[in-house]
Protein backbone atom coordinates (compact mmCIF):
# COMPACT_ATOMS: atom_id res chain seq x y z
CA UNK A 1 0.00 0.00 0.00
CA UNK A 2 1.11 3.67 -0.87
CA UNK A 3 0.77 5.97 1.89
CA UNK A 4 3.27 8.77 0.72
CA UNK A 5 5.79 9.79 -2.12
CA UNK A 6 8.86 10.52 -1.82
CA UNK A 7 10.83 11.07 1.59
CA UNK A 8 13.99 11.11 3.96
CA UNK A 9 15.09 7.52 4.30
CA UNK A 10 18.55 7.94 6.23
CA UNK A 11 20.22 7.25 3.03
CA UNK A 12 23.57 9.65 3.80
CA UNK A 13 23.30 12.71 2.13
CA UNK A 14 27.28 13.94 2.62
CA UNK A 15 30.45 12.32 1.69
CA UNK A 16 31.66 12.28 5.46
CA UNK A 17 30.22 13.82 8.61
CA UNK A 18 31.01 17.42 8.80
CA UNK A 19 33.19 17.90 12.22
CA UNK A 20 30.91 19.69 14.71
CA UNK A 21 30.94 21.74 17.58
CA UNK A 22 29.21 24.28 20.09
CA UNK A 23 29.40 27.14 21.78
CA UNK A 24 26.73 27.15 24.58
CA UNK A 25 23.88 24.53 24.65
CA UNK A 26 25.07 23.20 27.30
CA UNK A 27 23.12 21.23 31.18
CA UNK A 28 21.23 24.24 31.34
CA UNK A 29 20.75 25.75 28.23
CA UNK A 30 16.90 25.70 26.44
CA UNK A 31 18.03 24.83 23.02
CA UNK A 32 21.30 22.70 23.63
CA UNK A 33 19.49 19.57 23.14
CA UNK A 34 17.03 20.60 20.14
CA UNK A 35 20.50 21.57 18.15
CA UNK A 36 22.02 17.85 19.10
CA UNK A 37 18.61 16.09 18.47
CA UNK A 38 18.77 17.85 14.80
CA UNK A 39 22.46 17.80 13.63
CA UNK A 40 22.85 14.28 15.02
CA UNK A 41 19.47 12.68 13.36
CA UNK A 42 21.26 11.99 9.36
CA UNK A 43 25.14 11.31 10.07
CA UNK A 44 25.87 14.58 8.44
CA UNK A 45 27.73 16.25 11.58
CA UNK A 46 29.91 14.61 14.10
CA UNK A 47 30.14 16.73 17.94
CA UNK A 48 33.63 16.75 18.21
CA UNK A 49 34.14 19.69 20.74
CA UNK A 50 32.45 22.24 22.34
CA UNK A 51 32.53 25.64 24.71
CA UNK A 52 29.40 24.52 26.11
CA UNK A 53 28.92 26.58 29.64
CA UNK A 54 30.07 30.18 30.81
CA UNK A 55 31.12 27.65 34.04
CA UNK A 56 34.33 25.97 32.34
CA UNK A 57 33.96 23.05 34.69
CA UNK A 58 30.16 22.49 34.37
CA UNK A 59 30.67 22.47 30.73
CA UNK A 60 33.69 20.13 30.73
CA UNK A 61 31.29 17.28 32.55
CA UNK A 62 28.58 18.08 30.83
CA UNK A 63 31.20 17.64 27.40
CA UNK A 64 32.73 14.52 28.12
CA UNK A 65 28.90 13.16 29.20
CA UNK A 66 27.60 13.82 25.79
CA UNK A 67 30.99 12.04 24.18
CA UNK A 68 33.38 14.57 23.55
CA UNK A 69 37.16 14.54 24.91
CA UNK A 70 38.10 16.07 27.67
CA UNK A 71 40.50 17.69 26.09
CA UNK A 72 37.88 19.14 23.04
CA UNK A 73 35.81 20.79 26.24
CA UNK A 74 36.68 24.14 25.95
CA UNK A 75 36.58 27.07 28.18
CA UNK A 76 36.21 29.47 26.21
CA UNK A 77 34.91 30.31 22.73
CA UNK A 78 38.29 31.86 21.99
CA UNK A 79 39.93 29.01 23.49
CA UNK A 80 37.71 26.70 21.11
CA UNK A 81 39.06 28.56 18.34
CA UNK A 82 42.61 28.70 18.85
CA UNK A 83 42.94 25.04 19.40
CA UNK A 84 40.77 23.79 16.53
CA UNK A 85 42.34 25.72 14.19
CA UNK A 86 45.71 24.42 15.20
CA UNK A 87 44.53 20.76 14.57
CA UNK A 88 44.37 19.37 11.29
CA UNK A 89 41.26 17.44 12.23
CA UNK A 90 39.95 20.91 13.74
CA UNK A 91 36.19 21.55 13.70
CA UNK A 92 34.71 22.65 10.80
CA UNK A 93 30.79 24.18 11.28
CA UNK A 94 30.19 25.51 14.93
CA UNK A 95 27.00 26.12 16.45
CA UNK A 96 26.23 28.96 18.97
CA UNK A 97 23.25 28.34 21.38
CA UNK A 98 24.08 31.03 23.74
CA UNK A 99 22.64 34.76 24.60
CA UNK A 100 21.55 36.96 22.38
CA UNK A 101 24.09 39.33 23.12
CA UNK A 102 27.15 37.46 22.27
CA UNK A 103 26.08 36.10 18.99
CA UNK A 104 27.94 39.02 17.06
CA UNK A 105 30.87 38.80 18.53
CA UNK A 106 31.24 34.84 18.53
CA UNK A 107 29.65 34.53 14.86
CA UNK A 108 31.66 37.15 13.67
CA UNK A 109 35.14 35.36 15.23
CA UNK A 110 34.33 32.06 13.99
CA UNK A 111 34.14 32.75 10.19
CA UNK A 112 37.19 35.26 10.81
CA UNK A 113 39.05 31.97 11.98
CA UNK A 114 37.44 29.77 8.78
CA UNK A 115 35.16 28.16 10.73
CA UNK A 116 31.24 28.14 9.58
CA UNK A 117 28.39 28.88 11.77
CA UNK A 118 25.08 27.85 12.83
CA UNK A 119 23.32 30.70 14.67
CA UNK A 120 20.38 30.88 17.20
CA UNK A 121 17.74 33.60 16.70
CA UNK A 122 16.96 36.76 16.36
CA UNK A 123 20.31 36.62 14.80
CA UNK A 124 21.88 40.01 15.64
CA UNK A 125 21.11 43.07 17.28
CA UNK A 126 20.99 45.18 14.00
CA UNK A 127 20.46 45.25 10.33
CA UNK A 128 24.25 46.68 10.46
CA UNK A 129 26.14 43.94 11.96
CA UNK A 130 24.03 41.03 9.83
CA UNK A 131 25.09 43.21 6.70
CA UNK A 132 28.91 43.51 8.17
CA UNK A 133 28.79 39.68 8.82
CA UNK A 134 27.17 38.85 5.58
CA UNK A 135 29.95 40.48 4.07
CA UNK A 136 32.50 38.54 5.99
CA UNK A 137 30.71 35.35 5.36
CA UNK A 138 30.84 35.76 1.62
CA UNK A 139 34.56 37.28 2.01
CA UNK A 140 35.59 33.67 3.52
CA UNK A 141 33.42 31.86 1.86
CA UNK A 142 31.50 30.13 4.66
CA UNK A 143 27.70 29.48 5.73
CA UNK A 144 25.38 31.21 7.79
CA UNK A 145 23.06 29.16 9.14
CA UNK A 146 19.72 30.25 11.72
CA UNK A 147 17.43 27.93 13.79
CA UNK A 148 13.95 28.91 13.14
CA UNK A 149 12.57 25.25 14.61
CA UNK A 150 9.22 24.80 12.45
CA UNK A 151 10.28 25.86 9.82
CA UNK A 152 11.45 22.20 8.39
CA UNK A 153 8.10 20.62 8.55
CA UNK A 154 6.91 19.49 5.71
CA UNK A 155 3.40 20.73 6.24
CA UNK A 156 4.99 23.91 6.03
CA UNK A 157 6.36 22.92 2.64
CA UNK A 158 3.09 22.02 1.92
CA UNK A 159 1.32 25.11 2.66
CA UNK A 160 4.30 27.22 0.65
CA UNK A 161 3.53 24.73 -2.41
CA UNK A 162 -0.36 25.26 -2.33
CA UNK A 163 0.07 29.03 -2.55
CA UNK A 164 2.90 29.27 -5.51
CA UNK A 165 0.47 26.76 -7.85
CA UNK A 166 -2.40 29.37 -7.14
CA UNK A 167 -4.58 26.63 -5.21
CA UNK A 168 -5.45 29.74 -2.34
CA UNK A 169 -5.84 32.63 -4.67
CA UNK A 170 -4.63 35.86 -3.94
CA UNK A 171 -3.41 36.01 -0.71
CA UNK A 172 -5.57 38.57 1.05
CA UNK A 173 -4.98 37.74 4.87
CA UNK A 174 -2.76 36.49 7.49
CA UNK A 175 -3.01 35.77 11.21
CA UNK A 176 -0.35 34.34 13.21
CA UNK A 177 0.05 33.38 16.74
CA UNK A 178 2.66 31.97 19.22
CA UNK A 179 1.74 32.62 22.61
CA UNK A 180 2.05 30.53 25.82
CA UNK A 181 1.80 31.13 29.86
CA UNK A 182 4.89 30.24 31.23
CA UNK A 183 5.68 33.60 32.11
CA UNK A 184 2.43 34.86 33.93
CA UNK A 185 4.21 35.02 37.23
CA UNK A 186 6.96 37.13 38.06
CA UNK A 187 10.86 36.12 37.40
CA UNK A 188 11.65 35.99 41.47
CA UNK A 189 13.59 32.46 41.32
CA UNK A 190 13.31 32.08 37.39
CA UNK A 191 16.14 30.20 35.60
CA UNK A 192 19.33 31.64 33.71
CA UNK A 193 17.91 31.46 30.55
CA UNK A 194 14.98 33.36 31.77
CA UNK A 195 16.99 36.02 33.53
CA UNK A 196 19.11 36.64 30.33
CA UNK A 197 15.91 37.19 27.73
CA UNK A 198 14.45 40.12 30.31
CA UNK A 199 17.48 41.69 30.29
CA UNK A 200 18.02 44.52 27.68
CA UNK A 201 21.65 44.70 28.14
CA UNK A 202 21.70 40.87 27.10
CA UNK A 203 18.13 40.28 25.04
CA UNK A 204 18.65 43.09 22.44
CA UNK A 205 15.66 45.49 22.56
CA UNK A 206 12.63 42.77 22.59
CA UNK A 207 11.85 39.57 24.86
CA UNK A 208 9.02 37.94 23.29
CA UNK A 209 9.11 39.35 19.80
CA UNK A 210 12.81 38.57 19.29
CA UNK A 211 12.39 34.93 21.33
CA UNK A 212 9.27 33.60 19.67
CA UNK A 213 7.78 36.41 16.84
CA UNK A 214 10.75 35.95 14.58
CA UNK A 215 9.64 32.91 14.00
CA UNK A 216 6.16 33.73 12.83
CA UNK A 217 7.87 35.89 10.51
CA UNK A 218 10.28 33.72 9.39
CA UNK A 219 7.40 30.69 8.33
CA UNK A 220 5.85 33.34 6.52
CA UNK A 221 8.11 34.42 4.49
CA UNK A 222 8.36 30.72 3.44
CA UNK A 223 4.67 30.34 2.83
CA UNK A 224 4.51 34.19 1.33
CA UNK A 225 7.79 34.40 -0.60
CA UNK A 226 6.35 37.01 -3.02
CA UNK A 227 4.53 39.40 -0.42
CA UNK A 228 7.00 42.13 0.73
CA UNK A 229 5.78 44.24 4.08
CA UNK A 230 5.03 47.66 3.06
CA UNK A 231 4.23 49.12 6.74
CA UNK A 232 3.72 48.02 10.75
CA UNK A 233 1.98 48.70 13.78
CA UNK A 234 3.95 47.25 16.82
CA UNK A 235 2.06 47.55 20.25
CA UNK A 236 3.98 45.93 23.11
CA UNK A 237 3.89 46.31 26.97
CA UNK A 238 4.84 44.55 29.50
CA UNK A 239 2.68 43.19 32.29
CA UNK A 240 5.18 41.96 34.65
CA UNK A 241 6.48 45.59 34.90
CA UNK A 242 10.56 44.41 36.35
CA UNK A 243 10.44 43.37 32.56
CA UNK A 244 9.80 46.83 31.06
CA UNK A 245 11.10 48.21 28.62
CA UNK A 246 11.16 44.50 27.17
CA UNK A 247 7.44 43.08 26.15
CA UNK A 248 6.40 39.90 27.54
CA UNK A 249 2.87 40.80 25.44
CA UNK A 250 2.71 42.13 21.63
CA UNK A 251 0.53 42.89 18.68
CA UNK A 252 1.72 43.64 15.00
CA UNK A 253 0.09 44.40 12.23
CA UNK A 254 1.33 44.53 8.69
CA UNK A 255 0.20 45.76 5.09
CA UNK A 256 2.17 43.73 2.50
CA UNK A 257 2.54 45.49 -1.37
CA UNK A 258 -0.07 43.34 -2.58
CA UNK A 259 -2.51 45.28 -0.37
CA UNK A 260 -3.01 42.00 2.14
CA UNK A 261 -3.19 42.39 5.85
CA UNK A 262 -1.41 40.50 8.61
CA UNK A 263 -1.86 40.28 12.64
CA UNK A 264 0.61 38.73 14.26
CA UNK A 265 0.02 37.81 17.92
CA UNK A 266 2.78 36.41 20.69
CA UNK A 267 3.02 36.61 24.26
CA UNK A 268 4.46 34.57 27.26
CA UNK A 269 1.83 35.69 29.99
CA UNK A 270 -1.34 33.67 28.03
CA UNK A 271 -1.71 32.13 31.69
CA UNK A 272 -2.95 28.19 30.96
CA UNK A 273 -1.83 28.40 27.34
CA UNK A 274 0.97 25.46 26.52
CA UNK A 275 2.13 26.55 23.63
CA UNK A 276 -0.58 27.93 20.72
CA UNK A 277 1.67 28.59 17.59
CA UNK A 278 -1.21 28.86 14.73
CA UNK A 279 -0.81 29.92 11.11
CA UNK A 280 -3.73 30.89 9.27
CA UNK A 281 -3.10 31.68 5.13
CA UNK A 282 -6.85 33.38 3.42
CA UNK A 283 -6.91 33.82 -0.44
CA UNK A 284 -9.52 34.85 -2.69
CA UNK A 285 -10.35 31.13 -3.08
CA UNK A 286 -9.70 29.17 -0.22
CA UNK A 287 -7.82 29.31 3.07
CA UNK A 288 -5.10 26.34 4.90
CA UNK A 289 -4.30 26.59 8.48
CA UNK A 290 -1.84 24.93 10.57
CA UNK A 291 -1.42 24.46 14.44
CA UNK A 292 2.37 23.37 15.84
CA UNK A 293 0.50 21.24 18.52
CA UNK A 294 -1.10 19.26 15.71
CA UNK A 295 1.64 19.24 12.88
CA UNK A 296 0.31 15.91 11.27
CA UNK A 297 -2.57 18.03 10.05
CA UNK A 298 -3.58 20.98 8.00
CA UNK A 299 -7.01 22.73 7.67
CA UNK A 300 -7.55 23.32 3.87
CA UNK A 301 -10.89 25.21 3.40
CA UNK A 302 -12.44 26.19 -0.29
CA UNK A 303 -15.24 28.73 -0.13
CA UNK A 304 -18.50 26.73 -0.41
CA UNK A 305 -17.00 23.58 -0.32
CA UNK A 306 -16.67 21.60 2.97
CA UNK A 307 -13.53 22.09 5.24
CA UNK A 308 -10.29 19.55 4.69
CA UNK A 309 -8.28 17.97 6.87
CA UNK A 310 -4.98 17.08 4.95
CA UNK A 311 -2.43 14.65 7.01
CA UNK A 312 1.21 14.90 6.57
CA UNK A 313 2.59 11.87 4.13
CA UNK A 314 -0.28 11.06 2.06
CA UNK A 315 -0.09 11.11 -1.57
CA UNK A 316 -2.51 13.85 -2.00
CA UNK A 317 -0.13 16.48 -1.01
CA UNK A 318 1.89 18.02 -3.26
CA UNK A 319 5.14 16.94 -4.26
CA UNK A 320 7.02 19.52 -1.72
CA UNK A 321 5.53 17.83 0.78
CA UNK A 322 6.91 15.16 0.67
CA UNK A 323 10.49 15.79 -0.19
CA UNK A 324 11.54 16.04 3.76
CA UNK A 325 9.08 13.95 5.35
CA UNK A 326 10.75 11.61 7.68
CA UNK A 327 8.02 9.52 9.42
CA UNK A 328 5.71 8.81 6.63
CA UNK A 329 1.72 9.21 7.44
CA UNK A 330 1.00 6.44 9.88
CA UNK A 331 3.65 8.23 12.23
CA UNK A 332 3.97 11.76 13.76
CA UNK A 333 6.48 14.23 12.85
CA UNK A 334 7.51 16.74 15.21
CA UNK A 335 9.71 19.44 16.15
CA UNK A 336 12.92 17.32 16.49
CA UNK A 337 12.54 16.10 12.72
CA UNK A 338 11.89 19.74 11.31
CA UNK A 339 15.14 20.57 13.57
CA UNK A 340 16.68 17.38 11.48
CA UNK A 341 15.72 18.69 8.02
CA UNK A 342 17.22 22.30 8.76
CA UNK A 343 20.34 20.66 9.72
CA UNK A 344 20.53 18.62 6.79
CA UNK A 345 19.94 21.63 4.46
CA UNK A 346 22.03 23.40 6.13
CA UNK A 347 24.95 20.83 5.78
CA UNK A 348 24.50 20.32 2.23
CA UNK A 349 25.43 24.29 1.69
CA UNK A 350 28.06 24.22 3.40
CA UNK A 351 29.07 20.83 1.24
CA UNK A 352 28.22 23.29 -1.57
CA UNK A 353 24.86 21.86 -2.62
CA UNK A 354 22.59 24.20 -1.21
CA UNK A 355 18.64 23.39 -0.97
CA UNK A 356 16.01 25.78 -2.82
CA UNK A 357 15.69 27.18 0.59
CA UNK A 358 17.02 27.00 4.04
CA UNK A 359 17.54 29.79 6.97
CA UNK A 360 20.68 31.42 5.53
CA UNK A 361 22.10 34.76 6.25
CA UNK A 362 19.58 36.45 4.87
CA UNK A 363 17.07 35.13 6.79
CA UNK A 364 18.23 36.06 9.92
CA UNK A 365 18.70 39.52 8.37
CA UNK A 366 14.84 39.28 7.65
CA UNK A 367 14.42 38.87 11.39
CA UNK A 368 16.52 41.46 12.21
CA UNK A 369 15.00 43.96 10.19
CA UNK A 370 11.59 43.07 11.27
CA UNK A 371 12.15 43.40 14.52
CA UNK A 372 13.80 46.89 14.44
CA UNK A 373 10.65 48.36 12.23
CA UNK A 374 8.62 46.89 15.36
CA UNK A 375 10.83 48.70 18.13
CA UNK A 376 10.56 52.09 15.74
CA UNK A 377 6.71 51.37 15.89
CA UNK A 378 6.30 50.58 19.27
CA UNK A 379 8.33 53.53 20.80
CA UNK A 380 6.61 55.91 18.67
CA UNK A 381 3.83 55.00 20.79
CA UNK A 382 2.19 52.12 18.47
CA UNK A 383 2.35 53.81 15.20
CA UNK A 384 2.13 52.87 11.92
CA UNK A 385 5.67 53.25 9.99
CA UNK A 386 6.97 52.47 6.71
CA UNK A 387 9.09 49.16 6.53
CA UNK A 388 12.70 50.25 5.98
Amino acid sequence: MKIGGMMINGELQLARPLRWGMVGGGRTGQVGYKHRTGALRDGTYHLVCGAFDVDAARGRDFGMRVGVAEERCYDSYQALIAAETARADGVEVVSVATPNFTHYEITKALLSAGIHVICEKPLFFSVAECDEIAALAREKGLIVGVTYGYTGHPMVAQMAAMVAKGMLGEIRIVDMQYTHGFNAGDDTGASEAQQWRVDPARSGGTFVLGDIGTHLQYLSEIVLPHLKIEKLLCDRTAFIPSRAPLEDHATVLMHYDNGARARLWVSSVDAGQMDAQRYRFVGAKASVEWHAARPDELLYEVQGEPSRILHHGMPYLEEEGHEYDRMGALHTEGLGDSWANIYLWIAQAIAGNPPARYPDMAAGTSGVRWLENCIRSAEAGGAWVDYA
